[in-house]
């Protein structure tokens, strides 16, 4: 099973998140924002995947922003996006490389199914 950063500013949004994550097996470790994410992406523990919201309240695109520095730290990292609004073809083009998009709001089976072709992919 893999380990799974989160990162989410709404911590209610975040905890059920883990949560469901948890109950696949994985592991989590969660940030409310980019500067504690970057924090666990520099210690030495594997982590597998980034779920990122792309608004971030400190950070209108942080997860974009986010995203692009954890792939520099862990160039194998994948990384699943998510947000509540609508994604343009401008911000499309901010993904990094193989990311995937869930769009809020999802469904425990939405994430689940995200998250399975995430890591097999």
């Amino acid at each position: 099973m893999a380990v799974i950063l989160i990162v989410e500013d709404e911590a209610f949004l975040r905890m059920i998140a883990e949560r469901m994550i948890q109950d696949w097996g994985h592991q989590t470790l969660s940030a409310g924002d980019v500067d504690e994410a970057l924090s666990l992406l520099r210690c030495p523990q594997h982590i597998g995947a980034l779920f990122t919201d792309i608004r971030l309240k400190a950070a209108t695109l942080g997860g974009f922003e986010l995203a692009h520095e954890a792939i520099k730290l862990r160039p194998n990292l994948r990384v699943l996006y998510t947000t509540g609004n609508s994604v343009t073809d401008k911000m499309k083009a901010l993904f990094v490389e193989g990311a995937h998009f869930l769009p809020k709001p999802y469904v425990e089976q939405q994430l689940q199914d995200s998250m399975e072709g995430l890591l097999a992919a």
